[in-house]
């Protein structure tokens, strides 16, 4: 069974000013990151905007990346919807094109579904494409109980992870101490890397690691090796590029960011729009400040 740990990047969907996918981007995107030596490509996250891709869309996607990645890391199809036909779709659609892993969130729309019908949402998935499975734990009202996670690690065998977001220290915490010794718990507290770390977290997927990717790698290493205090001096690098990029618009800043450390990423799509000029200004002070830039 699939083994994720490490830093994976959940990269940009790099659109054309008129909404279109840009695959030529997408290739250089890709490449990049695996020369900087990331542990795997996470593809149509939140950050890559996902949750606007049709399905011929995702297909093309999904295409690029497997065939520009060659095998040589995983991987992870992102996956935002809100029904479980939805989802079907879209993962019958990541695993034939030969992704590794699918990324899940819960739905995300105003309705709530009860414990049961989110246990039997991952469990009916998993089963249905037997393909390697992650619950992206991300929506801020439909979070995933730790009881329904313990639950699914026991019977099914497809589950391989969990990326814990929401800014939920204490709910990594508990998952690490729970089921960290039978699935990949992966965070994407962004601020937050080096004590998921050190609390036990396999790796990240996380926005941070889409801008500053060299950086993350090198605090993952030095945690893994002991050497807290190198550690904590790269944590606060990585903080104040955190706060100026994780803001409501935030695929819109890390296109930004990329772009200005000379990597194109596109235009982000409708409703989003590319950042302002100031904001432009204040990601690239940040950027300079922690010698991302000259």
């Amino acid at each position: 069974m699939l083994k994720l740990e490490g830093i994976i990047p959940p990269i940009p969907t790099p659109f054309t000013s008129e909404g279109e996918f840009n695959d030529d981007l997408f290739r250089g995107l890709i490449r990049w990151y695996l020369d900087l030596g990331v542990h795997g490509i996470a593809i149509c996250g939140s950050t890559g905007e996902g949750y606007t891709i049709l399905p011929d869309e995702y297909l093309r996607i999904c295409e690029v990346a497997v065939n520009t990645v060659k095998g040589r890391v995983p991987v992870i199809a992102g996956i935002i919807v809100n029904s479980f036909k939805q989802a079907l779709i879209y993962g019958r659609i990541a695993r034939n094109a030969g992704a590794d892993a699918l990324m899940v969130t819960p739905p995300h729309y105003i309705f709530t579904p009860c414990d049961e019908g989110l246990y039997q949402y991952f469990r009916r998935l998993a089963e249905e494409l037997e393909i390697p499975l992650m619950i992206y734990n991300v929506i801020p009202h439909i979070p995933v109980p730790l009881k329904v996670i313990v639950r699914l690690v026991n019977d099914v065998k497809y589950l391989v992870g969990i990326k814990q977001s929401r800014g939920d220290i204490s709910g990594l915490a508990d998952l690490v101490r729970a089921v960290g010794d039978k699935i990949s718990v992966m965070s994407a507290i962004d601020d937050l890397l080096y004590p998921s770390f050190v609390l036990g977290a396999k790796g990240s997927i996380a926005a941070i690691c889409t801008v500053a990717p060299d950086l993350c790698i090198k605090l993952y290493e030095l945690v893994r090796r002991g050497e807290y205090v190198e550690a904590l001096k790269i944590h606060n690098k990585l903080l104040p590029i955190w706060r100026v990029v994780g803001q409501q618009d935030m695929p819109s800043r890390v296109k930004a960011a990329l772009e200005l450390r000379g990597i194109p990423a596109g235009y982000p799509r409708l409703p989003l729009l590319p950042v302002t000029s100031s904001v432009r200004e204040e990601i690239s002070n940040v950027l300079k400040d922690v010698e991302l830039l000259r």
